[in-house]
């Protein structure tokens, strides 16, 4: 059993329960959100990569989703950061306003996804690998979340490297160092990030809940009926093949076709199964388009206000 930790003062640390891993991924209540928020962290100012790869793979026999992205990287301490709650370094940069300020979205995001996710990420000096798994912290009876983290290339305490290390290749799928260390070799450059998310989440009644076989340029909502649709009153098929009529428009079943319209002002190319998705630029396509400027109150790394587009089709 992991005991919950005190600090150097013998005064105890506020715990997080590892439950809390699974309560926090509902406020994704469909699972492209959740990508939403992956994305995100790679499109920020202080990534700010040029290109993130959506992938399913099977690695070691475990089907993954993957997220590999060529931006800055991160330094051990960075990734630790990410992989606690309510951390965050992001400020504007260059009029590049961030997205994520809470510190919440990969946790939210990767366990809305799966049940547990490993992070590869290099800076161009140090390589760090993190886990973050709700199954880890099942199998060692943890009272608290805790993460193993190892940093490659960087001095630091043997046995805490040992430790970590071990954590990681008992309970991820990967047996040796060695293994571990051919997932950098995934990142394009001397920079970036890979992130595995594995025990992929599955529906109510057992089934997968996203579909990889339909298309194989694509991710899908396997068999899409959702209570969204049954309360709106659509027609909704049971499975929807490409090319298929149906009233419920494309973002909400297709990933192509959601990430096709998540930025307002592409970025980032997107390259989802090995096919690049082309952007569609939506402010083009509707009829009338108008501007506000809000500054939000309650966020204080926020110094400059948000210029909100308001965008709609005439009926």
């Amino acid at each position: 059993m992991v005991d919950t930790l005190n600090t150097e003062q013998g005064i105890r640390l506020s715990a997080m329960s590892p439950r809390y891993l699974q309560s926090n991924s509902t406020s994704h209540t469909r699972p492209f959100s959740a990508v939403a928020e992956l994305l995100d962290n790679a499109y920020d100012s202080g990534v700010s990569a040029k290109l993130v790869c959506i992938d399913a793979e099977v690695i070691k026999e475990e089907l993954c989703l993957t997220f590999t992205d060529n931006g800055s990287g991160m330094t051990p301490k960075g990734l630790h950061r990410m992989l606690s709650f309510g951390f965050t370094d992001k400020t504007v940069m260059k009029n590049h306003q961030p997205i994520g300020v809470y510190g919440n979205g990969f946790k939210s995001g990767s366990m809305r996804l799966g049940k547990d996710a490993i992070v590869f990420t290099k800076n161009g000096g140090a390589l760090s690998v993190g886990l973050l798994s709700q199954t880890y912290l099942e199998r060692v009876h943890a009272q608290t979340v805790i993460v193993p983290i190892v940093p490659f290339s960087q001095q630091t305490n043997i046995l805490s490297r040992k430790l970590n290390l071990n954590a990681i290749l008992e309970h991820a799928f990967f047996r040796t160092k060695e293994e571990l260390l051919t997932q950098f070799d995934a990142i394009p450059g001397k920079k970036g990030t890979r992130i595995l998310i594995w025990n992929i989440h599955r529906s109510k009644d057992g089934k997968p809940e996203l579909d990889f076989e339909t298309d194989k340029y694509d991710i899908r909502i396997a068999d899409f009926s959702s209570e969204e649709a049954e309360n709106s009153g659509r027609k909704v098929p049971s499975r929807l093949e490409k090319g298929q009529d149906s009233t419920v428009p494309e973002v909400e079943y297709s990933l192509r076709a959601y990430c096709s319209i998540l930025y307002f002002k592409p970025r980032m190319q997107i390259i989802l199964r090995q096919k690049k998705v082309k952007t569609q630029m939506i402010s083009r396509s509707l009829a009338s388009t108008e501007y506000d400027v809000y500054k939000p109150t309650s966020v204080v790394s926020l110094k400059l206000p948000l210029r909100i587009s308001l965008l709609w089709i005439h009926s």
